[in-house]
């Protein structure tokens, strides 16, 4: 059988899962309601976080599909994919045109040598502009450096979640077919019998975890036929040849893992048995092979503190608390996720290094649905020193909002060291270019929502190390800090409530140096929530008022770790997320 191995590839919500699903249905391999993002928290947020596998057969031929994440954070998952495949769908849509991940991926698969096809998607949206948006993908081929022949690329309409390609806008249509021949036109052939009788030679580009097997890596098969029980030779630049043996192969059909004895060159494989197998290692069965080039991930570029939870409400929700399980859980996380480097070097306290502020969140919602319980400092940027020069990530940022908000969107910005480089405008909303420092944007996006009034959309992508921006101011509003414990009153809320935010609601459990809201003047006040009100026989008419309660702003992860402060921890645990200072009775 023929095999064609390729990735979709494209900026987050533009519609990379919804299409791969709709292929499988019409291919047969897919139930309806089955979806690429099986992971809960792909489903409750609605994008790709984790880099998946999947198989079709298509007119005697099994293609090979590789489903990427959108978000910037986690394109340490594409660009090893892309070293595995023969060709991607670059999906944008019709109506946001390319956006800052379109520019990332596109330009990874460009220097790999790749030919991307062009999907179109969403075509049927009201403000959808097909031809300005192959327009505008044209002049992005050209301006990342692309050959003539990778210009020229096949292009594809199409609506997703209906299930429906077309290869001219006026074309009649119900199904894929127009673009499953496309793949099989445009995508060489990965198998041939020439390479099936050469040595073994696989190159993992995932990696996985099983109970009962251990780490497994998902590998391309480059050359040779891999068999179960096989020995074989691991090689690396720089390191010592090891010994392995493949103890279980697992091959792909739609979404299922179906046990093999072999599989050939051009295949992409499950296997089980090699416990130290690193992402981009040469596996083979000849030890005077070559070595298959490395595959390079992206450095991380923020880092935090993970520290067990010493607050006084420590230990009463979490099932794994101790230092040591949480020790576990991240050398665990670290078999599988790459783009996530932890230095373990104290006893008690845990130096984590991600890739983004989600990235982050991501890990900690997982821990915390696991039944773990701890508290994280405040995310910062990883600094490097290149020829004694200080050096910081820097950014890209895109973003599109009615034109009425642009003033206070560029002020922000302009606060936080950000430069605006471009604006275009399409009807009422005005598109932004932006280039600044990392940090600079942390803890800008729920602020950018509220400048927005919900209307804004924001996107942004690492774009490399440069000069540091110098000091920047990003917090106007300081923290309103318990000075009691107890359980905090309706009636004391009511009037912290015009200070400025509130974190808490009535009835909510409250300790010394828990942070319950925010102060809209920027200074740090220390309150007492749980103040009920003095109560005398006196009565008066009129002196009585209804209490009237904004509902609290409802702390998540992800909100906690872009308002925090440099003294304070964020405490998380199965049921709550706190903000504390770090010292408790400080200035009290």
């Amino acid at each position: 059988m023929e095999i064609r191995n390729i990735a979709i590839i494209a900026h987050v919500d533009h519609g990379k899962t919804t299409l791969t699903d709709a292929i499988m249905r019409q291919t047969g391999v897919g139930k309806e309601g089955v979806s690429m993002d099986s992971n809960n928290l792909e489903l409750e947020r609605g994008i790709t976080i984790y880099a998946k596998n999947a198989s079709v057969p298509y007119k005697g031929t099994k293609i090979n599909i590789v489903d990427t994440p959108g978000h910037a954070d986690f394109g340490s998952e594409v660009e090893r994919v892309l070293r595995s495949i023969d060709s991607v769908l670059l999906v944008v849509d019709a109506q946001e045109g390319p956006m800052p991940q379109t520019r990332f991926v596109l330009k990874k698969s460009l220097e790999l040598g790749l030919k991307p096809i062009v999907v179109i998607n969403k075509i049927d949206k009201p403000a959808a502009d097909p031809a300005l948006c192959e327009e505008q993908v044209l002049e992005l081929f050209f301006e990342l450096g692309a050959s003539d022949e990778q210009a020229n690329f096949p292009l594809v309409y199409a609506v997703g979640k209906l299930g429906v390609a077309k290869l001219k806008l006026e074309d009649e249509s119900n199904d894929l077919k127009p673009l499953l021949d496309t793949i099989l036109n445009y995508v060489p052939c990965a198998s041939s019998d020439e390479l099936a009788q050469k040595p073994l030679m696989l190159q993992p580009f995932n990696l996985g975890y099983d109970n009962f097997l251990g780490r497994l890596a998902v590998a391309r098969i480059y050359e040779g036929v891999v068999r179960s029980g096989q020995n074989v030779f691991i090689k690396r630049d720089g390191k010592e040849t090891r010994r392995g043996k493949i103890i279980k192969i697992f091959t792909f059909n739609g979404l299922e893992k179906i046990e093999s004895q072999e599989a050939s060159a051009g295949d992409v494989v499950l296997v089980a048995g090699l416990p130290d197998i690193e992402i981009g290692e040469t596996v083979t069965s000849d030890s005077d092979a070559r070595i298959l080039p490395a595959i390079a991930v992206d450095e991380p570029t923020i880092a935090l503190t993970f520290l067990v939870n010493n607050s006084p409400f420590g230990g009463r929700e979490g099932k794994f608390v101790t230092s040591r399980q949480i020790r576990e859980y991240l050398e665990r996380e670290l078999e599988v996720n790459v783009g996530l480097h932890i230095d373990f070097t104290s006893a008690d306290s845990f130096k984590v290094f991600g890739r983004g502020e989600l990235h982050i969140s991501v890990l900690l919602e997982n821990m915390r649905r696991a039944g773990y319980e701890l508290q994280v400092s405040q995310p910062q940027v990883i600094v490097r020193e290149v020829d004694g020069v200080k050096n910081e990530p820097f950014e890209e940022v895109i973003i599109d909002t009615p034109s009425e908000y642009k003033g206070l969107v560029i002020e922000r910005l302009g606060f936080r060291g950000f430069i605006m480089n471009n604006m275009t405008q399409k009807d009422e909303t005005l598109r932004l270019f932006f280039e600044g420092p990392t940090r600079g944007l942390l803890g800008y996006r729920s602020q950018f929502i509220i400048d927005t009034k919900g209307e804004g959309i924001l996107s942004s992508r690492f774009v490399g190390f440069r000069p540091y921006a110098g000091e920047i101011r990003k917090r106007s509003v300081g923290s309103m800090v318990s000075m009691a414990d107890g359980k905090a009153l309706g009636f004391s809320l009511w009037n912290l409530q015009d200070r400025g935010t509130l974190y808490i609601g009535p009835g909510m459990e409250v300790y010394v140096g828990m942070v319950v809201g925010n102060t809209a003047k920027g200074e740090e006040m220390h309150v007492n929530p749980t103040k009920g009100k003095q109560l005398t026989n006196m009565r008066a008419a009129g002196s009585d008022e209804s209490i009237y309660l904004t509902p609290p702003f409802e702390l998540t992860i992800e909100r906690g770790l872009e308002i925090m402060t440099e003294d304070e921890y964020l405490e998380i645990t199965p049921q709550s997320v706190r903000l504390r200072k770090q010292n408790l009775k400080e200035k009290i």
